[in-house]
């Protein structure tokens, strides 16, 4: 069977580059005024680059059933997270006004970009990653309608956010996969589009390691906020996700997604939400920092149990 050390050492690379990123900030080679150029770069070129690279081709996709369920389960458990996350901060006292928009979005929400693909693909390899971004359409319907109108109290939905490189390189990637057109893509073009999308996470890492470290003592920490979205995201969600993932029929790598999803920490969109829709910035940044960091010694644990539980076989096996 396999163990947390492997599992460990699998996933150690990615913790190892979101250090680096942290370093490089401290040391003044990474500077803020590089940030928004290089995201702006990784966003609109390199991460769509990426994913059409990892869909085209992809027999898993051509399944019907595995687009509707891998999008249908990354929106619920958004949702059934948004849930848990508003009941827990009720019971630690928050109040609209107070935090308890930004503790809800914020620990119901799990990584399910930079942290979450290299671990996919490190874990199970490209067709997991493929069904990973069929998914996070799911995570970014979730979070783009009824995340914001948490967060803001808005009645309506702007469809007009979801316009973003990611999701219009998925939507292409499935039009393609349907078409059957994809194999025609390939020779220089494709080449091409490897080598653009090779780089996008390591460097997607690194600015992540950054962006953390520039939140660390930004704020004064509240331990009942710290300890709840612990509770909820490393504990209570997981539990959640992996109960779902055994019991509801589903192809193997929706499993394979949905188990990386369950150990991850929680995601960085909900600081700029906070930021752009009224939320409490400071109890967004305190979660991801405090997940973050209990994630690095509670992932393999949990993808360890979730593996035997799910009778899963990585890669890495």
């Amino acid at each position: 069977m396999i163990s947390p050390a492997t599992v460990v050492l699998a996933v150690l690379p990615i913790y190892l580059l979101t250090l680096g990123g942290a370093v490089l900030r401290k040391l003044g080679v990474l500077r803020h005024d590089h940030d928004v150029g290089v995201m702006h770069v990784i966003f609109s070129v390199m991460l769509p680059c990426f994913i059409l690279d990892k869909m085209l081709g992809s027999e898993v996709l051509r399944s019907a059933g595995v687009l509707f369920t891998g999008a249908g389960l990354g929106f619920s458990f958004i949702i059934i997270g948004l849930v848990v996350g508003y009941g827990t901060g009720k019971i630690i006292g928050l109040i609209p006004g107070n935090g308890i928009r930004t503790f809800a979005l914020t620990s119901g929400c799990q990584n399910y970009g930079f942290l979450s693909i290299p671990a996919v693909e490190i874990l199970w390899g490209s067709s997991a990653v493929a069904v990973l971004f069929v998914h996070n359409i799911g995570v970014e319907i979730a979070l783009w309608s009824i995340g914001v109108m948490l967060m803001s109290g808005e009645r309506g939905i702007r469809w007009k956010r979801l316009i973003n490189g990611p999701i219009i390189a998925v939507v292409t990637g499935i039009l393609l996969i349907s078409l059957h057109l994809d194999d025609k893509i390939n020779g220089p073009v494709r080449e091409a589009m490897h080598m653009a999308g090779a780089g996008a996470f390591p460097l997607a890492i690194i600015m992540t390691g950054a962006s953390i470290i520039d939140l660390v003592g930004s704020e004064k920490p509240s331990w009942k906020i710290i300890f709840a979205s612990i509770v909820v995201r490393i504990i209570v969600i997981p539990a959640i996700i992996i109960v779902c993932a055994k019991h509801i029929p589903m192809a193997v790598e929706i499993r394979q997604v949905l188990l990386v999803q369950a150990a991850m920490p929680a995601a960085m969109t909900p600081i700029l939400l906070a930021r752009l829709y009224g939320g409490k910035s400071s109890v967004a940044v305190q979660i991801v920092v405090a997940t973050t960091i209990v994630s690095i010694f509670s992932l393999p644990y949990i993808i360890t149990f979730g593996i035997r539980y799910l009778n899963l076989t990585p890669i890495t096996h």
